[in-house]
């Protein structure tokens, strides 16, 4: 028995038409949509403060209206994180949706991951070393990523859509795989298997020559049409990941491995709710066209507490930038920047972290360089950008008044400047046992 399943989506902003091309021509029998990065889950919960009604994926209805239809009309079971910090109202969303499409449906809603009743101000940060109350910013929202134990009793209701909050990526895809071939929730060899599987899809087309293409070295055919993957997976843990005919990009063994350590610290100990999964033994062959191969991956007990996600609302994010062109540009973009680190301190008695990049030559590793490196002197073209997170609107207007005020007070040559001002939230792990979750699963009909 080979069950098939295919990713919908790999963040909050992911491209729409390849799911509807898997839903509609894979022959899939689940389909997962991941959306949910620690960010998105912070702003979720801005936006639920503001209005209960909303808090879930604001694109929830353009993704699952492109997929619902063809998913009813083949049997393709959908699962998804895009409740985010309110996935009831995600359902009641979903539930408009089908009834405006026509179709009956099945829905069930998964909560429980929502911890912020449980963070105090002694909650310990355990990454920075202090509590929440020394910390200083407001708490949004706590989440714990959930696992398997959470989809599962939502597949028995046998939904055509599931609706998650915080989820743990690969566990999106390795719940139907335990719940279709039953293995046992200590069986950690197929559970590892399972999660290799997930965490191959859950990025959608990175592993299908996205974020892989690197001229001349790694060429990707047809990279601006890339399609997402899908997986044939066997009940003994052994599966291909492949995509569907026509669609642009590839599944090599190179993009396979690629995916398999991304933001992977340990390949031999990956841990998920679920298992501790070992990447190291993994076996990647080709087996034809677009269709890599993938078993040998092993596992050990899962993790004895859950990582949960604490978000805080960060005040402001100010960014102004304005660029420098012709001889000389670096040095002159420098010396800007150092016009607005002094003019914040000395003028505005600034004291927020303020971070300035010079695009073109280190904005990527800013915080790692001293100085100008020696060939900056021959670039021509160079843009400062200026950056202050700070719980101050009115410092964050300070900042773009000093960087427009370069146009005249600053270096010679200074021009096209742009800001603007936006909220900020930040995000801190903390550790809660598996007991101290309460799963609540709700069925909706449409």
């Amino acid at each position: 028995m080979t069950l098939r399943i295919g990713a919908g989506a790999g963040f909050a902003g992911d491209r729409i038409a390849p799911a509807r091309d898997l839903a509609e021509r894979g022959r899939l029998d689940y389909i997962a949509f991941e959306c949910l990065a620690e960010r998105t889950l912070a702003f979720g919960h801005l936006q639920r403060a503001a209005d209960p009604a909303k808090g879930f994926h604001p694109l929830l209805d353009k993704r699952l209206g492109a997929v619902l239809a063809a998913c009813v009309k083949n049997g393709t079971t959908i699962i998804t994180n895009m409740g985010v910090a309110n996935p009831r109202a995600a359902g009641r969303a979903a539930q408009a949706l089908a009834q405006r499409l026509g179709l009956k449906i099945r829905i069930a809603v998964v909560t429980g991951d929502d911890i912020t009743a449980d963070v105090g101000p002694d909650t310990w940060l355990p990454e920075i070393g202090r509590s929440v109350r020394e910390h200083g910013q407001r708490v949004t929202g706590a989440n714990t990523y959930l696992g398997i134990d959470a989809i599962l009793p939502a597949l028995d209701e046998q939904p055509h859509l599931v609706i998650t909050g915080r989820v743990a990526d690969p566990s999106l895809f390795l719940a139907p795989l335990v719940h279709r071939f039953g293995w046992a929730r200590d069986d950690w060899a197929l559970l590892g298997a399972g999660t290799a599987v997930g965490h191959l899809l859950e990025c959608s087309m990175q592993v299908t020559g996205g974020y892989f293409a690197d001229p001349p070295h790694k060429l990707v055919p047809n990279i601006a049409h890339l399609g997402f993957p899908l997986a044939e997976v066997l009940a003994d843990g052994r599966a291909v990941v492949t995509k569907l005919d026509g669609t642009g990009g590839l599944v090599s063994e190179l993009t396979v491995k690629e995916q398999l350590m991304y933001e992977v610290h340990d390949p031999a100990a990956y841990l998920t709710p679920d298992v501790t999964a070992d990447f190291s033994t993994a076996h990647i062959t080709q087996a034809g066209t677009d269709r890599v191969a993938v078993s040998g991956v092993g596992g050990r007990e899962r993790p004895r507490q859950l990582k949960a996600i604490v978000g805080f609302d960060g005040g402001f994010l100010a960014e102004g930038e304005i660029s420098y062109a012709g001889p000389g540009a670096a040095t002159r973009a420098q010396l800007a920047g150092e016009i607005v680190r002094e003019r914040l301190a000395t003028v505005h008695g600034n004291t927020d972290a303020l971070r300035l990049d010079l695009i073109g030559l280190n904005a990527l590793h800013g915080t790692a360089m001293q100085g100008l490196p020696a060939w900056a002197t021959q670039n021509t073209d160079v843009r400062l950008r200026a950056a202050l997170r700070t719980p101050s609107r009115a410092m964050a207007e300070n900042l773009l008044e000093e960087v427009e005020s370069l146009w005249l007070g600053g270096p010679a040559g200074g021009g096209g400047y742009r800001g603007h001002i936006t909220p900020s939230v930040t995000t801190q792990p903390i550790y809660v046992d598996r007991d101290a979750i309460a799963l609540n699963i709700e069925v909706l009909t449409s």
